[in-house]
């Protein structure tokens, strides 16, 4: 065989993400309010653009049929797009998980990727959920407090004690307080500024410590850590270990934690999980600014037929047209070549724009429709009959792909009746039943849990273990560690706090 240099011809095939397949993909993403911000852009850039008057009608509004008539041959999403479209004005169903390797499977678990938390103050990530469990939620409401932290615990301070040395000693220790609700003044020194005894300052500060939010007046990460456990009903020795070793945790030296924690995976898992929940600067609850009201996208209505009505919010999402007439008068009067050039490119961008932005209204409805369709339940009787649900259960039933349905669920809220939410709350994770009738949805669980706490005697407050008990007689088999997940995902306290709460309100 000769060796020197030669020529060869090969056909191969690729995939290349072309500029307007990556806007398409971005636009996907975006809400109505970043669409609208998104258009402004484009309207400054492109001179043949405008917005019109009204809404296109194929997109403004999709009739959503009573899924309880399955004797259709085609499903209601398929009627309310079209049959017979032509491919190109098929939604947009792009296939580019390579791009996305961060997106939400929907299924409501998620692995234990990390355990770095950060140095000695590191973000261990905001506790919560994206969804509230509550009947009627009103993400529409402002909540906002102009309160300072110091002001915050001031007024509670009051109820919490009755000697006024102590009292007067943890007044002053609330002013020392950082921003995080750290105290940083060493408090035998505090103690000799006052004039009083250490024993005094102490107890002050196990007054302050007692105050809402958990874990303000901790003097170190540990010892916040530490407060908010207690306050969980969590602070066995094991997570005591755990706690006084953040250096080993920081390190990732799993292996010797669980000898030193004397636990399995299992367990250490949920210690990690349940300590990356924790707030490592409380005191930032307090006086952060006020929020951003919650403008909805999609809208959906009871149907005259006993179906279901879903509308784009077209007051968030101008309608885009090309100026036709524009165009014939500037190309009329362009007659350098490369300004012919550079207007065939204008129109172009402009139809490619037009027709990108029509083909999300139409994935965007294809997807609530099947995610209303899936979720009937809900939107009749409430969230006792939410159902568990995956982002690939709603790519199988309309053709698409799960990267697409991640990206059309995101940064959108969905209005009924009964409150604003984000598209992502109506994908949940399944909890099994102990009745053998199939798994239900953690948002149920969520709001039966709720529910008992809600009507629970103030003098006598449910443990988590009497959660379990109550929560396996209306059919659920649930473990103490995850009702206690469920508890402070919906921002209810532990028993210990809950106790402490209704006895201030009692006083008051």
């Amino acid at each position: 065989m000769a060796l020197g240099p030669r020529l060869d011809i090969r056909q191969s095939q690729s995939l290349v993400m072309t500029p307007q397949l990556q806007q398409a993909i971005k636009l996907l993403a975006l809400s109505n309010l970043e669409i609208e911000a998104f258009i402004g852009d484009a309207l400054d850039a492109n001179p043949l653009l405008e917005i019109g008057d009204g809404a296109p009608a194929a997109v403004a509004e999709a009739p959503v049929e009573d899924v309880r008539r399955t004797h259709l041959e085609t499903s209601p999403v398929d009627q309310l797009l079209g049959e017979g479209r032509a491919a190109d004005d098929r939604p947009l169903d792009i296939d580019a998980t390579a791009l996305d390797r961060d997106r939400d499977t929907g299924d409501g678990l998620a692995s234990l990727q990390s355990a770095d938390l950060g140095g000695a103050t590191g973000d261990f990530g905001a506790s919560g959920s994206g969804g509230s469990s509550g009947e009627g939620l009103d993400i529409d409401e402002r909540g906002a407090s102009a309160q300072t932290l110091a002001e915050h615990l001031h007024l509670q301070i009051g109820a919490a004690g009755s000697d006024p040395r102590v009292l007067f000693v943890a007044r002053w220790l609330i002013d020392q307080l950082d921003e995080a609700g750290y105290l940083a003044l060493p408090l035998r020194e505090a103690a000799d500024d006052l004039g009083v005894a250490l024993a005094e300052a102490e107890a002050a500060l196990e007054l302050v410590q007692r105050l809402d939010p958990t874990g303000v007046g901790a003097r170190s990460l540990s010892e916040c850590l530490a407060l908010q456990a207690r306050e969980a009903d969590r602070y066995d020795p094991c997570m005591a270990r755990l706690i006084d070793n953040l250096d080993l945790v920081a390190r990732g030296e799993f292996a010797r934690l669980k000898r030193m924690c004397d636990v399995d995976d299992e367990d250490f898992g949920d210690m990690l999980r349940e300590l990356r929940g924790y707030d490592p600067r409380p005191g930032l609850r307090i006086g952060v600014g006020t929020t951003e009201a919650v403008v909805p996208d999609i809208l959906i209505r009871n149907g005259a037929d006993g179906g279901w009505d879903i509308a784009l919010n077209q007051a968030t999402l101008p309608r885009l047209i090309i100026n036709r007439s524009y165009y014939v008068e500037m190309r009329g009067a362009c007659l350098a070549k490369d300004a012919r050039a550079w207007l065939g490119e204008k129109l172009a961008d402009a139809n490619w724009l037009v027709k990108a932005l029509d083909q999300r209204q139409k994935t965007i409805l294809k997807v609530a429709a099947e995610i209303v369709k899936q979720q009937d339940g809900f939107f009749r009787k409430g969230v006792s009959q939410l159902k568990p649900l995956t982002l690939r259960t709603v790519a199988e039933a309309i053709a698409m792909h799960e990267s697409t349905v991640s990206r059309v669920t995101s940064n959108k809220y969905l209005h009924c009746e009964r409150g604003t939410f984000e598209l992502k709350y109506f994908f949940t994770s399944g909890v099994a039943s102990s009745d053998g009738e199939g798994p239900v949805s953690a948002e149920s669980v969520k709001a039966q849990i709720r529910a008992l706490i809600d009507a629970e005697d103030p003098k006598a407050v449910l443990s988590d273990d009497t959660l379990v008990d109550l929560l396996k007689d209306k059919g659920f088999d649930l473990a103490r560690r995850t009702v206690a997940k469920y508890r402070e995902a919906i921002g209810l306290g532990s028993s210990v706090q809950r106790r402490r709460q209704k006895a201030l309100a009692a006083v008051r």
